[in-house]
């Protein structure tokens, strides 16, 4: 059966993506806006709720919305790990994906936490990769959440050398190979 002239038309960022091999469509950046401002609302009404002072701020990063409270006495909000934040991060992506019908994968950072961790997994990501080119041996590190691991694979693919996940969640650790 044909398709209609609307069905077969693709947005331009969609075949982009289809033409790359990409499984998903690439949203543009207009739509990430969209969601980074839904996302700031509910934010807001949420910190309102608490009685809380902070600044949102708003971009878009690697292809995906990307917010960060800052601001204020706002610790808490991280939790001892990031268990917190990535609870409120999942609430905002629902609360988004319920007002444009379509999954988020918004970035949230709170009180520079994400920011923090980046930092010191780039780190560790190096000092790791160093290891294994010395020893010859890949390296099994510790479990770590998807943010954490994507941190530590594109600091190895950046050096040169591979690396992939294994086990299941919540045990999911990252291996990096030496050649």
């Amino acid at each position: 059966m044909a398709k209609s002239t609307e069905e077969a038309v693709l947005e331009p960022t969609e075949g982009a993506a289809i033409e790359a091999g990409e499984s998903k469509p690439v949203k543009g950046v207009a739509r990430l806006e969209e969601e980074g401002d839904i996302a700031a609302d509910y934010l807001e009404a949420l910190l309102d709720i608490a009685d809380l002072d902070g600044d949102i701020d708003i971009d878009v990063e690697n292809d995906r919305a990307s917010l960060a409270i800052v601001g204020g006495k706002l610790r808490h909000l991280v939790g001892s790990d990031g268990e917190v934040l990535d609870a409120i991060q999942e609430l905002t992506r629902l609360a988004v994906q319920t007002s444009t019908g379509d999954r988020s994968r918004l970035m949230l950072d709170i009180d520079n936490f994400r920011s923090n961790k980046k930092t010191e997994l780039k780190k560790l990501a190096s000092e790791m990769a160093e290891e294994a080119k010395s020893t010859g041996k890949s390296i099994k590190l510790p479990p770590m959440n998807a943010f954490e691991r994507k941190i530590i694979h594109d600091t190895i693919q950046e050096l040169g050398l591979t690396s992939e996940s294994d086990g299941e969640d919540p045990n999911r650790y990252v291996v990096i190979y030496s050649a």
